[in-house]
């Protein structure tokens, strides 16, 4: 394994989870498909509780704005008691609807959010992360690095997927989480939030990531990059692989001699 020396300007390290810290198996095959199979049985117990009657109104709202396109799915307005089940039945085919198109809207990403507080506090859902995640991340932050997450998924995701972890809670190194509320992940501008909020410089910060469109926005940005190679990732072509440095385990980076 060829060492990656890690800038001497670099103060942070901004991770992507998706095919970095965690397989896209995960997402795909767990987190997903736990959505599809308990989402009606979610809204059934929940349904008169403020959040979920939040998230349903929210979803609505989403509804109206996607009525234009093909294959929409409506959600009946209808507080009705009688149309209780009806209401349901159109939130479950929105739900899957969206999720069919892997659609991010906030709506979307909130009760998702909800299930899966739900399923990791009981246990039915555990976050998954690469063997030589944790040890590199406490090496880091005994180096004095402070360690952030960047992910379309929501803050609160990020923390549930981490806190519940196989590894047990994880939270206690990250210094911040941040989603798509400070901007796309795919443009440059975000990163430049990401570097203001963290109050340093982007030269001060090492993202990490899986995908070439992110590693460009953050190079754009100012920001140092590098692209996570793991199993199940998209495959990179030969240009791509020339033009960025490539790590397929977090143990390649190496820090500044002290």
């Amino acid at each position: 394994m060829v060492p990656l020396p890690v800038p001497p300007s670099v103060t942070a390290i901004l991770l992507d989870i998706e095919g970095t810290t965690t397989p896209i198996t995960f997402v795909k095959d767990i987190l997903f498909p736990y959505i599809q199979d308990n989402v009606e049985e979610y809204l059934h117990k929940h349904w008169h509780e403020v959040e979920c009657q939040e998230d349903v109104r929210q979803l609505r709202l989403q509804a109206e704005k996607d009525s234009g396109l093909e294959g929409f799915v409506p959600i009946p307005s209808s507080t009705d008691d009688e149309a209780e089940l009806q209401v349901i039945r159109g939130v479950v085919d929105n739900v899957l609807w969206q999720m069919s198109l892997n659609r991010k809207t906030t709506a979307l990403k909130q009760l998702q959010g909800h299930m899966w507080r739900s399923a990791y506090a009981t246990g039915k859902v555990k976050g998954e992360v690469y063997d030589d995640v944790v040890p590199a991340l406490k090496k880091w932050k005994e180096a004095n690095l402070k360690l952030y997450i960047f992910s379309s998924g929501s803050v609160e995701a990020q923390k549930l997927l981490f806190g519940y972890s196989i590894e047990g809670d994880l939270l206690e190194l990250f210094h911040g989480h941040f989603d798509t509320t400070v901007g796309s992940k795919v443009e440059s501008e975000s990163y430049k939030r990401i570097a203001e909020k963290i109050g340093c410089s982007t030269e001060n910060i090492l993202f990490l990531t899986d995908i070439t469109r992110e590693a460009e926005a953050a190079r754009t940005a100012g920001v140092h990059v590098a692209l996570a190679v793991r199993p199940g990732n998209a495959a990179l072509t030969d240009e791509e692989k020339s033009e960025y440095q490539l790590i397929p385990s977090f143990a390649q980076l190496q820090l500044p001699m002290t």
